[in-house]
């Protein structure tokens, strides 16, 4: 396993998920998000990053769904990438936005044909009474798009989640794990350790 000494955490994230890619079986870019409702419970579940820079970390959603009325309310969320092969993991949390209309718009046109289907038949987190309602559901947006190319709705979009911490958790013997703490200072980051 390479060993990286960047000052800069996006680019120490950029090789990690590099490594992941190469090593993780399935979704290397499968992150929990964490959100809280406005009764002050947590909320947590998994869903794919999709873009990151310099300004963030972004993943998409119906924006109707639990996790976006959450974020309505209360607009941070904390991230998590556990990369077992690896014995890695990184903790990201920050304030969340929403993508532009034109970012989702792009990203909404690399998803299959299907995936967009979904995206127009899905009430998504809201109950459903029996799976045969969404399969006639996405049967008529099959239909209704027959012809067409299949645009976002406009209840789906990104979010990008603004990292003030990113922590890099790398496994070690004896549970002597190595704890490295980027925080958020100004335009910059300041770099700790933490005890394992």
């Amino acid at each position: 396993m390479t060993q990286y000494s960047a000052a800069d955490p996006h680019a120490l994230f950029d090789a990690w998920l590099g490594e992941a890619e190469a090593s993780e079986l399935n979704d290397p870019n499968a992150m929990a998000v964490a959100t809280v409702g406005a009764d002050g419970m947590p909320s947590v579940r998994i869903v794919l990053l999709k873009g990151h820079d310099a300004r963030g970390f972004v993943f998409y959603t119906n924006q109707q769904s639990r996790k976006a009325d959450e974020l309505a309310g209360d607009p941070q969320a904390a991230l998590l990438f556990y990369w077992k092969s690896l014995r890695r993991q990184v903790r990201i949390e920050g304030p969340v936005s929403l993508v532009s209309a034109a970012e989702a718009d792009i990203y909404f046109a690399t998803r299959g044909r299907d995936s967009r289907l979904g995206a127009w038949a899905s009430d998504q987190s809201r109950p459903l009474d029996s799976r045969a309602t969404f399969e006639a559901r996405v049967e008529q947006a099959r239909a209704r798009f027959a012809d067409a190319d299949v645009p976002r709705p406009p209840h789906w979009g990104g979010y990008r989640v603004a990292p003030l911490r990113i922590e890099f958790w790398q496994d070690r013997a004896h549970r002597m794990h190595e704890r490295r703490l980027f925080t958020r200072d100004g335009q910059g980051w300041r770099e700790g350790l933490l005890y394992p």
